[in-house]
């Protein structure tokens, strides 16, 4: 499977339907999204942000490919926002799919009206600082809201939640996972006719 094709089958699936056939990958469900009715599917770009430096955040803004979702590791800091109205606009205008934070993002209302969709675990007034500390890692391994992400996993997130995935995974679920939404009308369907549970459902 090229990966075109494995693009296109991601966004044709239901995120959820991946959770009946997998275990891992799946951030904490805190992290949730900022700008409502959005489904993203992405390759990371990663950012170990240590000291609320925003210099690091920008750096990590230039390297921004089209495609990309930046995917912020705040080294447990969920009180500095790293993400608002300007960098959201930086990473849109750079081609970014998406924004995720495991931490807290500002400027609600720009973000919404912007709207690349962005994930974090809530909102602050209180924002990084411009220090060029020096100390944070770009597209290194990092820890978001539970998960270990690699620069160039997939990144997958709707107002759900959000999965990461490496393509072997991807592709080993992605039919199964596809054949599942494919039969889900018929079981709506026959459930609302009346049909008993037990002979729908397994049980």
């Amino acid at each position: 499977m090229d990966e075109s094709q494995l693009i296109e089958q991601l966004k044709a699936v239901s995120f959820p339907t991946l959770g009946h056939f997998l275990e891992e990958g799946f951030a904490d469900p805190q992290l949730r999204a900022m700008v409502p009715n959005v489904k993203v599917v992405g390759r990371a770009l990663t950012l170990k942000l240590r000291g609320a430096d925003a210099i690091a955040v920008n750096q990590a803004l230039a390297q921004i490919r089209p495609g990309d979702v930046l995917v912020i590791d705040t080294d447990g800091d969920h009180r500095h926002a790293p993400v608002g109205a300007v960098t959201s606009c930086a990473a849109q205008c750079a081609g970014a799919v998406a924004i995720v934070v495991d931490g807290a993002v500002t400027d609600l209302l720009e973000l919404r009206e912007g709207g690349l969709p962005v994930f974090a675990r809530g909102t602050s007034l209180l924002t990084t600082k411009q220090h060029g500390r020096g100390d944070s890692l770009i597209n290194q391994p990092i820890h978001c809201a539970g998960v270990m992400v690699k620069a160039g996993d997939w990144v997958l997130a709707d107002d759900n939640g959000v999965l990461f995935l490496d393509t072997a995974t991807a592709a080993e679920v992605i039919e199964r996972a596809l054949a599942s939404d494919r039969a889900e009308p018929r079981l709506l369907e026959r459930l609302r006719a009346g049909e008993p549970i037990g002979q729908v459902l397994r049980v």
